[in-house]
């Protein structure tokens, strides 16, 4: 069977369970400059620090192993370090030419984290494609609403070069995720398009938006069933939610989805809101506790942990979801 055609008939049987943070594990590790640095970058001319992407080719073994450790708790499904990883955000760093090395490298070493757990049961590696840094949508500058300081075309420029390097690692999914402004999210699915017509071939795509306020909005003012429409045209496997808020804050806005839309429903949300030291409380009984209603209410096929999860928070998570049944809806997916 295709990737497709797996994960739909595994959809339909289970509810797969996505990892949880990345940042919250890299965290953990107290990293300095030179840890960012590697040997490779040592005397570069700018400031590293704070550039996790960047660690997939730094420190391999601490990307690699925080797989594992997602793998080992339960995760059906690991993102690729690469929310980050494209032209736009990387200009922070002055690190925009080693862009698509990064996605190759940062693919390569999830696919690396299955075959050494060697699980008898299917994983998959999703290229995990961050939002950048950037609205197409919104003006930057207050005083000058029709300014951008991007266009579409920059965006689909930038997203085809992240994904051309997550394809070459090894990705089996394409995932759009914490998508705060709907126009970057078509112009991320344009250029997977242009890929997949380029290159004659076709890969899960995911969707995950987050929404901003309790106003159940993105940043560019679309409600969640409106964000669903807009991008309705794209040959998802999933639509869902991910990031903002905790999972009880976020369940009215993934039963609103979960109600319209004829697609898997995924849903990551945060370990609960950090506390005033930007910390995550919330411990991964507590997370599970408020995970429960949209197990109980056949909201999900996919579940996992966004912001301060971690593995321990994942094992909470898969174990409770391995009691409940996934999602139903009408429509058969197309591969």
């Amino acid at each position: 069977m295709t990737t497709q055609e797996t994960l739909t008939h595994l959809l339909q049987k289970k509810i797969l369970i996505i990892d949880g943070a990345m940042g919250t594990m890299i965290q953990k590790h107290n990293l300095t400059e030179a840890d960012y640095r590697g040997t490779r970058f040592a005397d570069y001319p700018s400031d590293l620090k704070g550039n996790n992407d960047l660690l997939s080719i730094t420190q391999p073994e601490i990307i690699r192993n925080i797989h594992l450790a997602y793998l080992e708790a339960g995760a059906d499904i690991i993102e690729t370090n690469t929310f980050n990883a494209n032209f736009i955000s990387q200009a922070d760093y002055d690190l925009q030419d080693i862009v698509y090395e990064l996605n190759v490298a940062s693919a390569k070493l999830a696919k690396e984290a299955i075959a050494l757990f060697q699980s008898p049961e299917p994983k998959f590696v999703a290229g995990s494609i961050g939002p950048t840094n950037r609205s197409a949508s919104i003006s930057p500058d207050v005083s000058n609403p029709s300014f951008r300081n991007v266009t579409f075309d920059d965006l689909v420029a930038c997203y085809k070069q992240q994904v051309l390097g997550l394809i070459e690692g090894g990705a089996d999914i394409l995932l759009i995720e914490t998508v705060f402004d709907t126009l970057n999210a078509k112009a991320c699915a344009y250029s997977i398009n242009e890929i997949f017509e380029e290159q004659n071939r076709t890969m899960p795509i995911m969707i995950s938006g987050t929404i901003t306020d309790r106003s159940g909005r993105n940043l560019s003012g679309q409600t969640i069933e409106a964000f669903y429409i807009s991008l309705s045209h794209v040959p998802m496997i999933s639509m869902g939610l991910n990031c903002a808020f905790g999972a009880k804050d976020m369940k009215p806005y993934l039963a609103q989805v979960a109600k319209q839309a004829d697609t898997f429903i995924s849903c990551y949300p945060n370990a609960g809101l950090p506390n005033q030291l930007g910390q995550y409380d919330q411990t991964p009984e507590m997370m599970a506790d408020e995970i429960k209603p949209f197990l109980e209410e056949n909201l999900v096929n996919i579940l996992g942990g966004c912001c301060g999860s971690t593995p321990a928070h994942i094992a909470a998570i898969a174990n409770l979801a391995a009691k409940y049944e996934p999602r139903k809806f009408e429509k058969s997916l197309q591969g």
